[in-house]
């Protein structure tokens, strides 16, 4: 059981609440700031001598409309009910999981305004595993989420689409098998609910969390890979990361090292003085990746340690803000980046590839033994490199457009929503990449038998052989590639 708290939220801790399942709750300090808030809320409300955005006005350019205390509540109802107009994709239900709990954190810190019933509920939907069906398409990245963030709230009107025991059903389907009534909004909830960025910080969270896992397949697989080449050890001494410290370089330097210690094949003498890029500058790449995923993962943590609805709401103050901590900026150009150092990680694979198929330094054309006849690992490489063609075009900085909406009043946004989905399509196809360099490279190494590579790679080789297997003519290799895949999701070997 996680408690909901002002504590730090960390990725980690994130990560093994979704592994493992784990129920949440509230602290008795987090439901009293949600208590808080809105009584505060509540007061303010029956002595009013100015209008407060989104409260007791229309949304977006329509702030100058007032709106009577009587139609609050309805307000707010339809503000979920009229923004709901996602399309495309449905978002992932281990995505949703995420924006719902984030949604919680968000709630928790009692700058929201939000009821405690409404709290709860969310945490009901999540602890009970009953997912709301949410779609990629529909947020512009600044005023919040306000598309996905709806569908994601329509359950809590009894409204909306939800999966639940692995079927899709309406929720107010769903709501009276388990004795939950529809929830009755507040002022103000409706906002509190879809102003906020859970929607690009829950797709960032399962980002980062694959992307360190890749990482550190990328360093292991590429190793296989120079051994498999017969490369050379040099470029991984620390003497040349020293003369240029990034922590990235250095740290990938060592992992090599250690990795091939024992290797019988990288301390052979070699012909060749030294190694293609793709290989001699793996620090430098693999280090830079690694650099530029510690740097967004310390971004996104900040992020959903924070209160992004809007107005924010200040108690002690006496004060209610509309400002914009709802925008997606902070958070979109870094996942713009994490897309352009994830997709070099798969570039720089897939020329690895290319290079062990390529018939030199004494492995067979296509890695099979009578190339002509049989193809060998000619197309995975074709795979790869039309895998890593894409990624390219899905690289183009999403943060950089702007299109203005409701009639000019939100004149500038982030897009970071764009950022966040296809940052998430980046990083399952460099996971693709990286299965079929390991493909290759196990292949590869069959070759250079009876020499053995590190103790470290020849037990994951050894694991991997016995969902993959050495092909020795033609098959049919989709399966296998599908297998290397899954092969890699394991962390066990990290």
């Amino acid at each position: 059981m996680h408690t909901i708290s002002p504590a730090h939220l960390s990725l980690e801790r994130l990560k093994a609440i979704i592994k493992n399942h784990e129920k949440i709750q509230l602290s008795l300090e987090s439901k009293a700031a949600i208590l808080k808030c809105r009584e505060y809320l509540d007061r303010k409300m029956e002595d009013l001598d100015k209008p407060i955005y989104g409260v007791t006005t229309g949304f977006g350019s329509l702030y100058n409309v007032t709106i009577s205390k009587e139609d609050l509540s309805q307000l707010q109802h339809n503000l979920v009910m009229s923004h709901a107009c996602g399309t495309g994709e449905k978002v992932r239900p281990d995505i949703v999981r995420l924006m719902l709990l984030l949604k919680v954190q968000n709630l928790s810190y009692g700058h929201s305004g939000a009821q405690l019933i409404t709290v709860q509920r969310l945490i009901d939907m999540f602890n009970e595993d009953v997912i709301p069906v949410v779609y990629q398409q529909g947020s512009l990245g600044a005023s919040g989420d306000l598309a996905p963030l709806a569908h994601m709230s329509l359950p809590l009107i009894g409204m909306g689409e939800v999966l639940y025991k692995g079927q899709e059903r309406p929720a107010a389907e769903v709501w009276k098998e388990l004795g939950w009534e529809p929830i009755q909004l507040q002022s103000k909830e409706g906002l509190a609910l879809l102003n906020g960025t859970q929607f690009m910080s829950a797709h960032a969270i399962w980002s980062i969390l694959k992307s360190m896992r890749l990482s550190r397949w990328a360093d292991r697989i590429a190793a296989m890979s120079l051994d498999a080449y017969d490369g050379r050890i040099e470029p991984f001494l620390p003497l040349t990361h020293q003369l240029r410290p990034h922590s990235g370089q250095i740290l990938t330097g060592k992992k090599f090292m250690d990795t091939l210690e024992g290797s019988e094949l990288i301390r052979r003498p070699k012909e060749h003085v030294q190694d293609p890029y793709s290989f001699r500058c793996i620090p430098q790449v693999h280090g830079a990746v690694k650099d530029n995923i510690l740097y967004v993962k310390s971004v996104i943590e900040n992020e959903i340690n924070s209160a992004t609805d809007n107005p924010n709401i200040f108690p002690d103050e006496d004060m209610v803000i509309s400002a914009g901590n709802f925008h997606g900026e902070p958070i979109a150009i870094p996942m713009d980046s994490l897309a352009i150092a994830m997709s070099e990680l798969a570039s720089i694979s897939e020329r690895r590839t290319y290079q062990l198929i390529h018939g030199l330094r004494g492995l067979p054309k296509y890695l099979v033994t009578e190339p002509g006849l049989n193809s060998g690992f000619m197309i995975p490489q074709y795979t790869a490199a039309s895998i890593v063609s894409q990624n390219k075009g899905l690289c183009w900085p999403a943060s950089c457009d702007s299109i203005p909406s409701s009639q000019g009043q939100e004149d500038h946004v982030s897009m970071g929503s764009n950022s966040a989905t296809k940052l998430v399509r980046i990083v399952d196809n460099v996971e693709t990449v990286l299965a079929i360099e390991l493909f290759n490279a196990a292949q590869a190494l069959e070759f250079r038998r009876p020499l053995k590579s590190s103790p470290v790679l020849e037990h994951i080789f050894e694991d991997y052989r016995k969902v993959v297997p050495f092909v020795s003519t033609d098959t049919y290799m989709h399966p296998l590639i599908e297998k290397s895949i899954e092969f890699i999701r394991n962390e066990s070997y990290l």
